[in-house]
């Protein structure tokens, strides 16, 4: 998966980037990489689907305003 929280503030990250990166780093996911202008993980199905619901509901509620999502489906697991 691949996301990212807005508005943008390159001076201070915003409540909202903190929550996602407290959630993203405590979900238990492969290869985290969480960035100023973007995050990414992987994981099994189940993982990365949790976290993503946990992502969107505690980031809008700390004020994101927009998130941009990808979701990407590697291999053959489902």
């Amino acid at each position: 998966m691949e996301f990212t929280t807005e508005p943008f503030d390159l001076d201070e990250a915003p409540a909202h980037a903190l929550v996602a990166r407290e959630v993203i780093e405590a979900a238990g996911l492969d290869a985290v990489d969480v960035g100023p202008f973007g995050n990414t993980a992987e994981g099994s199905a189940d993982a990365v689907l949790t976290a993503l619901d946990t992502v969107l509901r505690r980031t809008l509620e700390a004020g994101a305003t927009r998130i941009s999502l990808q979701v990407n489906v590697l291999g053959e697991e489902r």
